[in-house]
């Protein structure tokens, strides 16, 4: 039996039915069970990432906003995502040349590879290259080079606690071209309160535009996530009318959870998560 206990002191229990994966990294513990319900599973250091059953919830969520509200999404960054679906739900666009992967711990791509198919099936597309770098690192340099930036990070802790600072934040900033978007993944407004509430201090501090969006997950903290957009040009695409709708109904039909209406109902967050992203 697989348990994960959030900060408020409840959380997940997953029935195993066997370890398919479980080795050490230079980072962390990779694991990767099958489950009896939620097919195969992956864990980092014991903290769950994404499960077969409902990976579509974050992935989707994380991919299609940002690519949508960009005017022609062609260059993609993803930071981390190793397992993969982040970069297959952005090869759904059309409008996309190039996606790069810029993954810490090679080990979560190649056990993922391996034993979660469906979701790292895109990651041997002649579109993306994959780059098993800190991110930290390859980011301080790159200018002018992506219309969008996602950034499918772990929690605020070990190899993902970099990713949480404001020189980062800036070169992400730096690294965009005109008109471009970043969206990283902000933690549970339910379980992750304080956590949440300053890391939008700190996109605020890089950021002109940032609002945060939610959706479930059933398997992550709370069964509730969020992500935030931000963005110096583009402002939120609150108005149904300033959506492409053609380009948001050509990706619904390929998706589980996404379609053109959420593209704006996403942003009108309760009144409790506008609280802890400050949001007026």
């Amino acid at each position: 039996m697989y348990h994960e206990i959030n900060q408020l002191h409840y959380g997940v229990a997953i029935e195993k039915e066997e370890t398919l994966f479980k080795d050490k990294s230079e980072f962390q513990e990779v694991e990767i069970f099958k489950s009896k319900g939620l097919g195969n599973v992956l864990t980092l250091d014991g903290l769950m990432m994404t499960t077969e059953k409902d990976e579509f919830f974050y992935h989707e969520m994380i991919a299609h906003i940002p690519l949508i509200a960009h005017k022609n999404p062609e260059n993609i960054l993803v930071i981390g995502g190793g397992d993969g679906g982040t970069v297959r739900e952005v090869l759904k666009h059309k409008s996309v040349k190039s996606i790069e992967m810029c993954e810490i711990d090679g080990m979560v791509i190649e056990a993922s590879k391996k034993f979660l198919p469906t979701i790292s099936c895109g990651l041997n597309d002649p579109k993306v290259k994959i780059f098993v770098e800190d991110a930290i690192e390859y980011i301080k340099n790159k200018k002018n080079c992506y219309d969008v930036v996602l950034i499918d990070s772990t929690d605020p802790m070990g190899p993902g606690e970099g990713l949480f600072t404001e020189e980062f934040y800036t070169n992400v900033k730096n690294s965009l071209r005109e008109g471009g978007i970043v969206v990283p993944q902000s933690e549970s407004p339910f379980a992750n309160v304080v956590e949440m509430g300053k890391m939008y201090k700190l996109l605020r501090k890089v950021f002109k535009n940032v609002a945060p969006y939610c959706g479930p997950i059933p398997t992550y903290p709370g069964g509730y996530w969020s992500w935030a957009f931000c963005s110096d040009v583009v402002e939120v695409p609150h108005c149904h009318k300033k959506v492409d709708k053609q380009r948001a109904d050509e990706i619904s039909k390929l998706c589980k959870i996404y379609n053109a209406r959420m593209q704006t109902a996403v942003f009108d967050v309760p009144n409790f998560v506008k609280e802890i992203a400050g949001v007026e």
